[in-house]
This record gives structure tokens, sequence and C-alpha cells, in this order.
């Protein structure tokens, strides 16, 4: 039997603790990023396991990875298929008759309106910038 000594906190102090908010940890839960409470309940508790869990998120995110490549790092959260390349969504964006632009739907958040921007940009340019013989 174990010896009970790791200390179990609550999902606020797990939250104060690692910077991560609340409802992101619930988020990576649902996605399976991260083992759900060690008690579930109106007094659920997390543990060290949790703890070093979000870390190592944070750190393969400030690396510039999407969710999908996190979970693919921590061998969790996608389905794996030997030797098939895990699938991914994107989106397309046309910005003139002849340039259409592919973006990975997974981004996070904060990149894809910085790339939404990129191409929205990309096509006001792309309209002033007539074709040889155009008026």
């Amino acid at each position: 039997m174990g010896t009970g000594k790791e200390r179990r906190i609550s999902l606020t102090e797990l939250a104060e603790q690692t910077g991560v908010p609340a409802r992101t940890i619930r988020f990576y839960i649902a996605r399976e990023l991260l083992p759900g409470p060690q008690q579930a309940g109106r007094g659920a508790t997390y543990g060290e396991v949790h703890r070093k869990r979000l870390e190592e998120i944070k750190k393969l995110q400030a690396k510039g990875l999407t969710l999908n490549e996190v979970a693919r790092s921590l061998g969790e959260g996608t389905l794996r298929v030997a030797g098939a390349p895990q699938p991914s969504a994107w989106w397309q964006y046309q910005i003139a008759d002849d340039v259409v632009v592919a973006v990975r739907a997974d981004l996070n958040p904060w990149r894809l309106r910085e790339v939404q921007k990129a191409v929205r940009e990309m096509a006001v340019k792309l309209r002033k910038i007539r074709r040889p013989g155009e008026q």
C-alpha cells in the first residue's frame, strides 16, 4: 500500500501553481492530454502527475507546437496508425483568381489571427498589382 504522502490539490491550486487557467486544464483533460482528477466530483483533486504534465505541455507549446503536435509528442490524444501520416484538417483562403492559401486548421487562436491578418494583407496587395494588359 502507498503511504498517501502525495499532496492532493484542487483545480484552483493546480491552476495557480502552473499558471494554466482552470478552463484550459479542463480542456486538456477532455482532449486526453492530461489525465482526469485523482478524485472526481465536487472536491476533485489533482497531484504531481498533473503538475508535471502541464509543465511538459507548456514547454512544448513554447517551442511553437500545436496541440495536435503536443499530443503526438506526449503519445496521447491522437489516433496512431503504424506507418501512416497523421491526418490534419486545412482551411483554404482564395485570395485571388490564381492564388489559394492553405492553413492548418489546428493552429492556436493567436497564430490563426496572425495568419488571417497576413492573408488579408496579401489579398489587398495582390488586388493592387495588375497583370500585364489589365487596366
